[in-house]
């Protein structure tokens, strides 16, 4: 059963907040690459399909790395054709030349690149150094604009690192606007192991929008790991942000970061969301069942909580 109750959640709009968010829907593609398990393609495209029909209008369908990088996600030539028919932008995450020709050659418009903020990680992720990362997009982007694709900058550890800890905001700032600089179209902050808190993302988009960079070329993309990513979320609100990354039932993580749990969950966020009086054009009901459905498919609950209540799970 995921019936909402009547009348729930109650609308009381804040004031200073944005009248629609467009959720980013990170599910299928950063939920699913985290799954110890390989889901069958044909699962993966009715997760897709479902999730569009729940009013999503941004999926992330799949990512065209080397399957030996991500095995969960090798199927991607596979997947790509089934949702043809899918009425949402369908992005795909590229990491690099050969990834953008399998893209492109799949008719795919809506790619991202995946940049850190920090030394470590660019050299576990992407076995180059930030500088040599940023060189490595710089082609890729260039053609995608070329083509006219739309192209998404994603930069991870933007809030702190597992392994050098604390970020420095102006050490953010830098790659960010490198990446920006390099033709992408939007930047999404990453708080990849869940560490940032409200005054830290208003530091950080402050000093974004002092160093150029205006808030509407920024979504942000918080982890629950402690239990903050809602919070965050509302201070990012605030500021003026309108493009919100989440995961349908909460799912992913990032398979090269430790400590990094999942997601923030999309129910969670779009109840936050709709209680504010904002629009986000997603029905909450078909999105948890949505979710209800992948769960079982996984072999175990949904960490949303949202979900839970909705479908009267016990945790």
């Amino acid at each position: 059963m995921t019936g909402l109750p009547e009348g729930l959640p109650m609308r009381v709009p804040a004031t200073g907040l944005p009248t629609r968010v467009r959720v980013h829907e990170v599910g299928a593609r950063d939920g699913l690459q985290n799954e110890k398990a390989v889901v069958p393609t044909e699962v993966k495209a009715e997760f897709v399909h479902r999730l569009a029909d729940a009013g999503l209008t941004t999926v992330e369908a799949t990512s065209f790395v080397h399957p030996e990088w991500v095995p969960q996600l090798a199927d991607a030539e596979a997947l790509f054709p089934l949702l043809h028919d899918v009425r949402a932008e369908l992005p795909v995450l590229v990491p690099n030349a050969r990834g953008l020709d399998r893209a492109l050659a799949l008719g795919v418009r809506r790619i991202a690149v995946f940049g850190s903020a920090t030394e470590t990680f660019a050299r576990r992720n992407l076995n180059r150094t930030v500088d040599e990362s940023l060189a490595m997009f710089e082609p890729v982007v260039a053609r995608a604009r070329e083509d006219e694709v739309h192209v998404r900058g994603y930069l991870s550890m933007c809030f702190g690192d597992p392994w050098e800890g604390a970020v420095p905001v102006g050490q953010v700032v830098k790659v960010a606007k490198a990446l920006l600089d390099l033709g992408c179209d939007e930047l999404s902050l990453g708080d990849t192991i869940g560490v940032a808190t409200p005054g830290h993302v208003l530091a950080l988009l402050t000093a974004l929008n002092e160093a150029g960079v205006p808030t509407s070329a920024v979504g942000v993309h918080f982890h629950d790991t402690y239990g903050q990513a809602l919070a965050n979320t509302l201070a990012a609100l605030q500021h003026g942000v309108t493009t919100v990354d989440a995961s349908a039932g909460g799912l992913g993580g990032c398979p090269y970061a430790k400590s990094a749990t999942g997601n923030l969950a999309t129910e969670d966020l779009v109840w936050m969301l709709h209680g504010l009086g904002i629009e986000t054009g997603v029905d909450l009901g078909r999105l948890t069942a949505t979710s209800v459905w992948m769960a079982e498919r996984l072999g175990r609950p949904s960490p949303s909580r949202t979900v839970r209540a909705l479908s009267h799970k016990e945790s």
